[in-house]
C-alpha cells in the first residue's frame, strides 16, 4: 500500500506523522521522502545509507558548425528553454524538461543529448525501515522527474509511507499522484484551515481517497473540526499539543519513542487507514 503523508502549508507536522508512523507500522514498511528540496526525515530516522544514484536528465547540446539559427526548435519548446539569437543557439538547461521534441525537428542534426545531474537518491536502513530519500541539487527547480525516481524504490509487498512536500503544486502531484490513500495534516488555525482546504480541492482533483489529521489539537478552534464536518471528510484523529512531544522533536527523537503511550494513536490511524482503502467505495474521495 502506498500512504502519503501531505499538508496544505509547511509547519503542520507532517514529517512528524510520516516519521512515527513509520515506526509503528508492525509490518515490513518503507519510508520514501519525496521532500526532495528540503528532506528532513533523516533526522529522526538518522538510517546508515547503502546506496547513492545521482540523477541525470538529457539536455540539448548544439553543434555550432551545423545550427543555422531556423529557430524550429525554440518554437517547439514549451518550456522556452532554447531561444535563437543572432549569435547562435541559447540554451537554459535549468527550464528544460527533457522531452526531446527539439532533437526530433531539427532540420540539420545540430541537437545532440548532453546530460545534467539535478540531484541524488540516497537508499539504506533505519534498523528494519527501509529508507529512500532524494536531494535536489541547490537552484534547480525541477524536482518531479527526482520525486518519481525516489517513488521507484516503493514496493507492492510493503507499505510505502511517502512523505510528500508541502503545498499543492507539482512537486506534490508528483508525490501523491496514484496513491492508495493520502493524510493531509492540518492545525487547528485560521492559515491551517485556508491551506487545507487547497489541498483538499488538489487530491479530489485528482481522485484520491483522503482523510484528515489535526495535530496540535487545542492551539487553535474547531473551524477545521467543523469544516471537515460539512463537507464529509473523514476526520482520523487529533494529536494534542503536548509539549513532550515538541521536545522529543526538537531533539531529533521520534515521539513513539520517548513519550508513553503516544504510539498508541499512531497505530489507530493506521487501522482507520487500512480500513479505509479496503471500503468500498474507499472514504473521502468526493463530496
Amino acid at each position: 500500500m502506498n500512504l502519503a503523508i501531505a499538508s496544505g502549508k509547511g509547519g503542520t507536522g507532517k514529517t512528524t506523522l510520516a516519521v512515527n508512523l513509520a515506526l509503528c507500522a508492525g509490518v515490513p514498511a518503507r519510508y520514501l521522502d519525496c521532500d526532495v528540496e528540503e528532506p528532513n526525515g533523516h533526522l529522526f530516522l538518522r538510517p546508515v545509507f547503502t546506496e547513492r544514484a545521482p540523477l541525470v536528465l538529457p539536455v540539448p547540446a548544439v553543434a555550432p558548425e551545423r545550427c543555422d539559427g531556423c529557430g524550429r526548435c525554440a518554437e517547439v519548446c514549451r518550456f522556452n528553454a532554447l531561444a535563437a539569437v543572432k549569435s547562435g543557439l541559447v540554451v537554459f538547461p535549468e527550464l528544460c524538461h527533457a522531452c526531446g521534441g527539439c532533437l526530433l525537428v531539427c532540420p540539420r542534426g545540430a541537437l545532440s543529448e548532453g546530460r545534467r545531474e539535478i540531484g541524488v537518491v540516497e537508499s539504506g536502513f533505519a534498523g528494519d525501515l527501509a529508507f529512500v530519500h532524494g536531494r535536489l541539487r541547490v537552484g534547480e527547480a525541477l524536482a518531479p522527474p527526482l520525486i518519481r525516481a525516489v517513488r521507484k524504490h516503493a514496493t507492492p509487498d510493503r507499505l510505502n509511507i511517502l512523505d510528500a512536500p508541502p503545498g499543492t503544486s507539482c512537486p506534490v502531484i508528483a508525490s501523491v499522484r496514484g496513491c492508495d490513500f493520502v493524510l493531509l495534516v492540518t492545525e487547528p488555525t485560521p492559515f491551517g484551515l485556508h491551506d487545507l482546504t487547497l489541498a483538499v480541492e488538489t487530491v479530489r482533483e485528482l481522485r484520491l481517497p483522503f482523510a484528515v489529521i489535526v495535530n496540535r489539537a487545542g492551539i487553535g478552534d474547531d473551524r477545521v473540526r467543523r469544516y471537515c464536518s460539512r463537507e464529509r471528510i473523514p476526520l482520523l484523529a487529533e494529536i494534542p499539543d503536548d509539549r513532550r512531544i515538541a521536545e522529543a522533536y526538537s531533539r531529533g527523537q521520534p515521539a513513539v519513542a520517548t513519550v508513553p503511550g503516544v504510539s498508541r494513536v499512531f497505530r489507530r490511524i493506521l487501522a482507520a487507514v487500512k480500513r479505509s482503502v479496503r471500503a468500498t467505495p474507499p472514504l473521502g474521495v468526493l463530496r
